[in-house]
C-alpha cells in the first residue's frame, strides 16, 4: 500500500473518530488550544450521536473502523500510561464479535485449503456457533466420529488488515519523527508489536502450534488442559480441533447447577496462569471468560490460542524480584533491578527512582490482601516509571493485561479472592527452582560450557577480524559512484510522501495526542 493510500486511510480515520466525538472529546474543548478546537470543528463535521463518556465513544467508533482498529484498541486497553485510566477501561470491553459469513462460504474455504471436500472429512458439520472479526467456529464431527471445533478465517481478511496496518506504521513513523513523547511511547513498536500479532493470528498454523505447544507444557498439569489440534485437519486459513464440552465459567448458574466451586476455580484460573507465566515462560493472553469452560472431570479448559505471551528468563527473574521487593518492602532492591535490566536510564539517580517506587508500595501496606491488586500494583509501576523515561517493554505490558484480566474473572467468581495468597506458592516455588543455590550452580555450569563454544570459535573470529583490518588498510569498503546515487535518489523518492504526509496530517497527529499532551485522560 502506498504512503499516499496510507494517508487517506488515515485522513478517514480521524474522520469517524472526530465524529464519534471522540478525536478531540467536547468534555475537554474548553482546556483545548483554538488549533486543536478548530481541528475538532472541521473533522467532526456530520456528528454521530452517540451517548457514553470518551472511552465508550472511541471503543464504538474503532468498531466501526474494522478489525485492525479493533486489535489496535485491545492493545491501548493495556496502556493506561498512553491513554489514561479510564479510556483504558472501557477499551476492556471493546467487542469483536461480526456477524458470520455464509457456511457456503465457509465450506468452499475449507475445500480449498485442505483439497478436499468437507464431506470426505467431516461427516457432519453445523452452522456457525462463534464469529469475530478475523474468523468464525463450526461444530463438525470427523469422518473419524470425533467431535471437533473447525475454525475458518474470513475471505479477504489479510487485505483489510494489510490496509490498515500500513496507515498505522506510517501514522508512528510521522509521529516519532516529530514528536518527543510519541518516541518515549515508542509509537513504532507499538505498531509493529500489533502487526507481528495479527500476522500470528491470521496464520491459523500458527494458533495451532501455540495450542500444541501450551498442550505438551501443561499435559501433566491435573486442573488445567488444553484442546488437541488435528493437523490433517488444519491449514493456514483452517484449523480443527478437539471439541469442548464443558460448562462456560461465565455462565455463573449452569456452574452451580453442576455443582462446581467458584472459589475453586478461581485458583485454580490464577495459579494455572501464573505457573504458565513462571515456569514455562508461554502464557495464554487471551483468557477471558468466552475462553474458559469446565470439562466433565472439573479441569479447566482454554480456548482459542490466537494470542499467546513469552517471557524470556531475564523477564522472569526480573518479575519475580520485583515482586517479591514489594513483598518485603525493600525498594532499593527494586529500583536496582530496573537498572541492572536497563528499563530506566542512568542520569536518572536510583535513590530517587526507589523513592517514587516507595510511594507506590507503602500503601499497600496495612491492607488487607484481598483489597490489593497485582495487576493494579503492575500498572502503577508503569504508570511511574513513564516520569523516568522507561520505555514499554512489550513482554511485561501483554503480562499486565492478561494479569488484569484474570484478576478480574477471578474476583467475578470469588469477590473476597485473595490473589497474594494464590499467587504465594508459584512464586515461591519458582523463585526456589530458579534463584536458589542448586539454580545458580547451573548457571554457573552452562556459563562455563560457554566460554568453552567460545574458545573453539575464537580461531575464526581471529581470521575475521584479520580480514575486516586488511580491508581497511585496503582503503576500506566503497560504494560505486552509481550505487551511491541511486541509493540517495530512492532515499529521497521515498521521504517525498511523508513531508507531503506531515503537512496535511499535522493537524490530526496532534488531535491524536492532545488528550495526552495536556493531561485530559
Amino acid at each position: 500500500m502506498s504512503d499516499i493510500s496510507s494517508l487517506l486511510r488515515l485522513w478517514q480515520s480521524a474522520r469517524l473518530l472526530a465524529r464519534y466525538d471522540a478525536l478531540l472529546p467536547g468534555e475537554y474543548r474548553a482546556r483545548l488550544p483554538l488549533g486543536a478546537r478548530v481541528a475538532r470543528l472541521v473533522l467532526g463535521f456530520g456528528r454521530v450521536r452517540e451517548s457514553g463518556p470518551p472511552g465508550v465513544r472511541l471503543a464504538r467508533a474503532l468498531e466501526r473502523l474494522g478489525p485492525a482498529y479493533i486489535k489496535l484498541g485491545q492493545m491501548l486497553a493495556t496502556r493506561p500510561d498512553m491513554v489514561g485510566e479510564d479510556v483504558a477501561h472501557a477499551l476492556e470491553h471493546l467487542q469483536d464479535r461480526l456477524p458470520p459469513f455464509a457456511d457456503a462460504v465457509a465450506r468452499a474455504e475449507i475445500a480449498r485449503e485442505l483439497g478436499h471436500p468437507v464431506e470426505s472429512l467431516f461427516s457432519a458439520f453445523g452452522a456457525t456457533v462463534a464469529a469475530a472479526s478475523i474468523a468464525q467456529v463450526h461444530r463438525a464431527a470427523t469422518s473419524e466420529g470425533a467431535e471437533a471445533a473447525v475454525k475458518v478465517l474470513r475471505p479477504g481478511i489479510e487485505a483489510l488488515f494489510r490496509r490498515d496496518l500500513d496507515a498505522l506504521a506510517l501514522f508512528a513513523r510521522l509521529a516519532e519523527r516529530f514528536l518527543v513523547e510519541a518516541r518515549r511511547l515508542r509509537f513504532i513498536a507499538l505498531v509493529e508489536t500489533l502487526a507481528a500479532s495479527v500476522a500470528l493470528e491470521l496464520d491459523l498454523r500458527m494458533e495451532a502450534a501455540a495450542a500444541s505447544e501450551l498442550y505438551e507444557r501443561t499435559r501433566g498439569d491435573a486442573e488445567f488442559r488444553v484442546p488437541h489440534v488435528d493437523w490433517t485437519r488444519t491449514s493456514g486459513r483452517v484449523l480443527t480441533s478437539e471439541w469442548i464440552d464443558g460448562v462456560p465459567i461465565r455462565d455463573a448458574a449452569a456452574l452451580q447447577a453442576a455443582g462446581y466451586d467458584p472459589k475453586k476455580i478461581a485458583l485454580t484460573l490464577v495459579r494455572s496462569f501464573l505457573t504458565q507465566a513462571l515456569r514455562d515462560g508461554f502464557f495464554h493472553a487471551d483468557m477471558h471468560p468466552g475462553n474458559l469452560f469446565l470439562d466433565g472431570e472439573g479441569r479447566l479448559v482454554a480456548v482459542d490460542f490466537g494470542i499467546m505471551g513469552r517471557l524470556d528468563i531475564g523477564m522472569r527473574r526480573f518479575m519475580a524480584g520485583t515482586l517479591a521487593g514489594f513483598l518485603s518492602r525493600d525498594y532499593r532492591r527494586v529500583a536496582q533491578l530496573h537498572y541492572d535490566y536497563a528499563f530506566v536510564p542512568p542520569h536518572h539517580p536510583v535513590e530517587t527512582f526507589a523513592q517514587a517506587l516507595r510511594a507506590i508500595g507503602e500503601p499497600i501496606f496495612g491492607k488487607s490482601a484481598r483489597d490489593v491488586s497485582i495487576a493494579r500494583l503492575l500498572g502503577q509501576l508503569f504508570e511511574t516509571t513513564r516520569r523516568f523515561d522507561m520505555q514499554a517493554q512489550p513482554q511485561l505490558v501483554l503480562l499486565q493485561k492478561t494479569m488484569v484480566v484474570v484478576e478480574g474473572v477471578a474476583r467475578s467468581l470469588d469477590p473476597d479472592f485473595d490473589i497474594w495468597e494464590a499467587a504465594r506458592p508459584v512464586a515461591e516455588r519458582w523463585v526456589s527452582d530458579n534463584l536458589g543455590p542448586e539454580a545458580r550452580l547451573a548457571r554457573a555450569a552452562e556459563g562455563v560450557s560457554a566460554l568453552g563454544r567460545l574458545a573453539e570459535d575464537l580461531p575464526q573470529l581471529v581470521r575475521n577480524a584479520e580480514q575486516l583490518s586488511q580491508m581497511v588498510a585496503e582503503g576500506g569498503v566503497r560504494l560505486h559512484p552509481d550505487t551511491a546515487r541511486e541509493i540517495a535518489q530512492e532515499q529521497n523518492r521515498k521521504s517525498r510522501p511523508l513531508r507531503v504526509a506531515l503537512v496535511v496530517l499535522l493537524v490530526a497527529i496532534g488531535a491524536l495526542l492532545v488528550w495526552r499532551w495536556h493531561g485530559a485522560l
